[in-house]
């Protein structure tokens, strides 16, 4: 019996993301249906980036093969990482000597654990990923990444909407501007014990889109 671990974030109204939600049909005035109807930006909650996201001439949603979002994903435990600390290659490299090429990576911080992503704190006070962890985790030939947290440093820096430089979001700099798929605000990692664990994230069908919203699971056997 397999055990399926649901890694995505509930889409509810956010302080960085708002939900308009309202009901286009109502049973209390006189439907036959419910109908709701919803809206926020495709970067919200958990969804996957493709490279159009920072490169003008990048693939778009339609060019991303589900074979680039689906099969096996080497885990990388980075539970001990400190609040506000640099995420350096050399302890991407020491728990993540199991990745191979092809494979998918998940880097573990539970840090959704640590402060709730509907926190300020989730944003301001999480570590970061540097580009020489990024280079190496590139050189490994990896498909696609995923984080449970907001793995640039700037991203902290945009909830006082301040800009900055593309290469300072070092992951989108140089994972996905080559091509490497990014899947974001992953949750409940901490529910992934194994090196490998099988992972589906698929994002919704949004035609020649710079992102898009994902169910992203993790399926592996219990016990």
């Amino acid at each position: 019996m397999n055990q399926i671990v649901d890694l995505t974030m509930p889409i509810e109204n956010h302080f960085r993301w708002p939900v308009e939600r309202q009901l286009k049909e109502d049973f209390n005035t006189g439907s036959a249906f419910q109908v709701t109807w919803v809206g926020w930006a495709v970067h919200g909650f958990t969804h996957i980036d493709a490279p159009r996201h920072i490169s003008p001439d990048g693939g778009t949603t339609s060019d991303i093969s589900l074979n680039k979002v689906v099969g096996r994903a080497a885990v990388v435990d980075l539970t001990d990482l400190q609040p506000n600390s640099a995420i350096t290659d050399a302890q991407v490299r020491d728990a993540g000597e199991h990745i191979n090429p092809g494979d998918i990576v998940l880097l573990k911080t539970c840090w959704d654990e640590v402060t709730p992503p509907k926190t300020p704190e989730f944003w301001t006070t999480a570590p970061y990923m540097t580009r020489p962890a990024c280079e190496w985790l590139l050189s490994r030939q990896i498909k696609a990444i995923g984080y449970d947290f907001p793995q640039d440093y700037p991203i902290r820096k945009l909830l006082d909407k301040a800009v900055a430089p593309i290469s300072e979001f070092v992951t989108h700099d140089v994972l996905l501007r080559n091509g490497v798929i990014m899947i974001e605000y992953l949750c409940n990692l901490r529910q992934l014990t194994t090196p490998y664990t099988q992972l589906y994230a698929l994002p919704l069908k949004i035609l020649e889109s710079d992102g898009a919203p994902a169910r992203v699971i993790a399926v592996q056997p219990e016990g």
